[in-house]
């Protein structure tokens, strides 16, 4: 009995240190990416350049808070098209045969609203006890935090590098591919901390996306956000 109570006295102790040490590298990973700033934004424009299978895809993104979203990219002259109204999500891709937008299902709109800039999805994760601290890895040579945020039936797992306190690597499988992302060149714009360049592959498939402008606070009518 005294053993049993022993061992339970210290996995309750290492719980409490690991919750303790998991709340403190959100608290940073915050405070470096000025998310608290982010909140008081009203927009974001980004302009930037998806680079993939040799071409070089123009993007334009917007975003209003709380979470209308839309991204725009251009391929062969045709725009492939993804937005959320605030209540509904849309596609509309016409390298399907059909520029006639489709209504997104509930998990697209899930890992759409993922990419909000306006949310800081890692406090809300903690919060709702769906991160955990998985222990540590090297990320380009350098020591990061392995952190699981499991939501929604979707495992991503984030890596925190130990000294930025930016998120260097996200890791997720979508539809049995495996797909890791590795953003870098972390520059602040108005008070908004953004990743310029994100790399990312899957499958042997590599893409770059590159931001060239942030404008942050440009006025946007909510009729962008309208495609039906």
């Amino acid at each position: 009995m005294k053993k049993l109570i022993f061992i339970m006295a210290g996995l309750i102790i290492m719980s409490c240190i690991s919750a303790q040490s998991l709340d403190e590298i959100v608290k940073k990973y915050t405070a470096a990416s000025k998310l608290d700033n982010v909140a008081n934004v009203k927009t974001i424009k980004i302009t930037a350049t998806m680079s993939v299978m040799g071409m070089d895809l123009p993007m334009t993104l917007w975003m209003k808070n709380p979470n209308k979203m839309k991204s725009v990219t251009s391929v062969n002259g045709q725009d492939m098209i993804q937005v959320f109204d605030g209540t509904k999500g849309y596609s509309v891709n016409p390298m399907t045969g059909s520029t006639d937008p489709v209504e997104m299902t509930p998990d697209q709109v899930k890992q759409t609203l993922r990419t909000n800039m306006f949310q800081n999805y890692l406090a809300e994760a903690l919060k709702k006890g769906q991160l955990s601290l998985e222990g540590e890895e090297n990320v380009n040579d350098k020591p990061a935090f392995k952190l699981k945020y499991d939501a929604d039936g979707i495992v991503n797992y984030i890596d925190i590098d130990k000294s930025s306190y930016y998120v260097v690597k996200t890791s997720t499988t979508n539809a049995g591919v495996a797909i890791d992302s590795y953003p870098t060149d972390y520059t602040e714009t108005n008070g908004v901390v953004i990743p310029m360049k994100t790399s990312t592959s899957a499958q042997g498939m590599d893409m770059v996306m590159t931001f060239t402008k942030v404008e942050i606070d440009t006025p946007i009518e909510d009729s962008i956000f309208t495609v039906k």
